[in-house]
């Protein structure tokens, strides 16, 4: 980029940190956005909402901001809300897509609503018979809380046993929580880039965790989990798989960039769609920015890219003057 490009860009202010249980994660990643940033001559300054409040987030008077944010308060629609009323243009969804992606239960109603496949589910409170859905849903089941990410709180049930301590794991988590349906198979995740009829697909990565446990220790914390981009599928199953993963984006309202996490059904090959990251992870460990190097974008030019996609997404209204 050159000097007047990355002075167009104006006062940039990269979000980071925040308040939410992904918190280390989102500070791994807005770190390694912000040197990216600044090396490419943009005038880019860390800016922690979990520490500092609109009010100093107004007065910093930033043309644009990264957000960088991972889960509750940075993902789920609330800060675009506040950056919405400041009027400072962001990167990534808007509100509603923010709101209805960070909600696990909702993404699956609209995928539905849409013919998208999707794992069966149930919606679990204190009055739940939890016999009745281990039942219905078959073991093994995945139990979760549908507000979080980077797999916390999820566990695995292989038993009717453990069911009610799953359930209190994510309960002590959210309000409600989500019992899904275990498919056996392999784990995909594809990255997406732009805006409705423009979103575009990255090359599909094949996420491979030791004994089949991708948790928060080995998606960003060891080298044990192995990642094969593009993944080794054949050109239909590819081709599928980044189809529905645009569908699902779009469906969402999503832009800028995505993550759509997708598994592959081991007895038939069809692909399920699991949930939609709308600020994904920008860390070493990341798929967004290990998808991108495998069409030639380098993690610094990625940034740039989602950085100049920064806008408001609502429109103002009208003021009836002349």
């Amino acid at each position: 980029m050159t000097p007047t490009e990355a002075k167009a860009l104006g006062k940039v202010g990269v979000l980071f940190g925040g308040r939410s249980a992904e918190r280390d994660v989102s500070i791994m990643s807005g770190t390694g956005v912000l040197k990216a940033l600044q090396s490419q001559g943009v005038d880019a300054h860390a800016f922690d909402p979990g520490q500092r409040s609109l009010a100093e987030l107004a007065a910093e008077k930033f043309d644009r901001v990264f957000i960088a944010l991972h889960g509750r308060f940075g993902e789920d629609g609330s800060m675009q809300g506040a950056l919405e009323q400041l009027g400072i243009p962001y990167t990534g969804s808007g509100v509603m897509a923010c709101a209805v992606g960070m909600d696990k239960i909702y993404t699956k109603i609209v995928w539905l609503m849409h013919g998208l496949p999707t794992p069966k589910y149930a919606v679990l409170d204190a009055h739940s018979d939890l016999d009745k859905v281990a039942a219905e849903l078959g073991l093994p089941l995945i139990v979760k809380p549908p507000h979080e990410g980077s797999t916390i709180g999820i566990t695995k049930v292989v038993e009717a046993g453990a069911f009610k301590a799953a359930y209190d794991t994510a309960a002590a988590l959210d309000d409600c929580v989500l019992a899904e349906e275990f498919v056996t198979g392999r784990e995909f995740t594809v990255a997406v880039l732009g805006q409705g009829a423009s979103a575009r697909a990255l090359p599909v990565v094949e996420i491979v965790a030791p004994e089949g446990n991708y948790d928060y220790q080995n998606k960003y914390f060891t080298d044990d989990t192995k990642y094969y981009c593009p993944a080794v599928l054949d050109e239909a199953t590819t081709a599928e798989m980044q189809r529905i993963a645009v569908q699902a984006y779009r469906a969402l309202g999503c832009e800028g960039w995505g993550r759509v996490d997708v598994l592959l059904r081991e007895r038939d090959n069809k692909p399920f769609l699991l949930e939609v990251n709308t600020s994904p992870g920008m860390t070493s460990h990341s798929l967004v920015p290990m998808a991108a190097r495998a069409t030639g974008i380098s993690y610094e030019q990625l940034c740039v890219e989602i950085l100049r996609s920064a806008r408001l997404k609502m429109a103002a209204p009208a003021t009836g003057k002349e």
